[in-house]
């Protein structure tokens, strides 16, 4: 099968013929039908993750059909499927509280194990994948696993919104944007804030209420000044210490701060933690969010509820995610890249 793969950090994948995947007994292979290219690869990418090494092969926004299952699968062959980023073991002590997004025994498909930047990927534990609907593109479905269910997750279980509070979004990549999208389907109002103002301009236009530019103001002191006092939620989107702390700094008295964006490198930043206690904030991390939650969030889309189409920029060729991530080494355009031509 042709796989990009790393041969040196912060330099062009090469593109490769590589072996098909073995077949996992509790699995199945999937014929990659899309692949984001995340921000959380380029962490990759750099070095700047503990379980990617030259040799690995990236991605882990995935969707695909079933042309190999093991005897142990849960699904067949020509089964169309979504997979989430965390494939949770089923079997521990979190699985069993329904929260596998903390399964210790997780594995995520390109960190540690090979992804899906490659004509086919092996799944484990298949328990954790969802069937595509049919009026869901597997260019949209691509972001579901990572951006849009990390994005559900950080508001509805570890934020815990609510229609008519403030949420202020600090990034607008792929997280940045589906948790924009997804706020306001909650009937949230949003503050956005980047340094890209073509960035701002196009969050707006997916009805955000307000825009700030940390380029330009500072930014925790003009969502107060929006807000009449502070945000009640906000979120992280990006894993660095300037928005981290504009995060914490811009949120009002008991306000909630989510981390979702990965920090890179150690992981180590200086935290204002004297506004933390002074306005008695609640710090929560996050990542991905439980398979089980998958049916209420892929309802509210079929439904219309929530339209996350805005969120898909570009389709490229499996060739086109080197340029993709060199993007990512400083601010980039609105909306995300998904590989959705796995031949060249």
């Amino acid at each position: 099968m042709r796989a990009a793969i790393i041969k040196s950090f912060s330099q062009d994948l090469v593109i490769e013929e590589v072996a098909d995947p073995d077949c996992p007994e509790d699995g199945v292979v999937l014929e990659v039908a899309a692949c984001g290219v995340c921000r959380s690869d380029h962490h990759g990418w750099v070095g700047g993750h503990p379980k990617v090494f030259p040799g690995q092969i990236l991605g882990h926004e995935y969707c695909g059909t079933v042309v190999a299952a093991g005897p142990r699968a849960k699904y067949s062959v020509g089964d169309r499927l979504i997979a989430p980023f965390i494939l949770s073991c089923g079997d521990c002590p979190a699985c069993a509280r329904g929260v596998s997004n903390t399964c210790a025994q997780a594995l995520t498909p390109g960190f540690g194990t090979p992804g899906a930047y490659a004509e086919f990927v092996a799944v484990p534990f298949d328990h954790n994948l969802v069937p595509l609907p049919d009026t869901l593109t597997p260019a949209l479905a691509a972001g579901l696993g990572c951006r849009v269910t990390t994005a559900w997750h950080a508001l509805t279980d570890r934020a815990a919104v609510q229609a008519g509070e403030w949420v202020a979004v600090h990034g607008t990549g792929g997280i940045g944007l589906a948790t924009l999208l997804l706020a306001k389907s909650l009937g949230a109002r949003v503050i956005v804030v980047d340094v890209v103002p073509e960035k701002l301009t196009h969050a707006l236009g997916l009805g955000a209420d307000a825009a700030v530019n940390a380029a330009e103001v500072n930014a925790a002191q003009a969502i107060v000044e929006i807000t009449g006092g502070g945000a009640d939620v906000s979120v992280e989107a990006l894993g660095i210490a300037q928005t981290a702390n504009a995060s914490v700094d811009c949120l009002g008295m008991l306000g909630r701060h989510v981390q979702v964006g990965l920090p890179a490198g150690s992981g180590r930043m200086e935290i204002n933690m004297r506004a933390i206690y002074s306005k008695q904030l609640a710090f929560f991390g996050t990542r991905g969010m439980p398979s089980w939650k998958y049916p209420r969030l892929l309802d509210m889309i079929a439904r219309g509820a929530v339209d996350i189409s805005p969120m898909l920029a570009r389709q490229i060729p499996l060739s086109g995610a080197s340029a993709e991530l060199h993007a990512m080494d400083g601010p980039t355009a609105p909306g995300t890249a998904v590989i959705t031509d796995f031949s060249r």
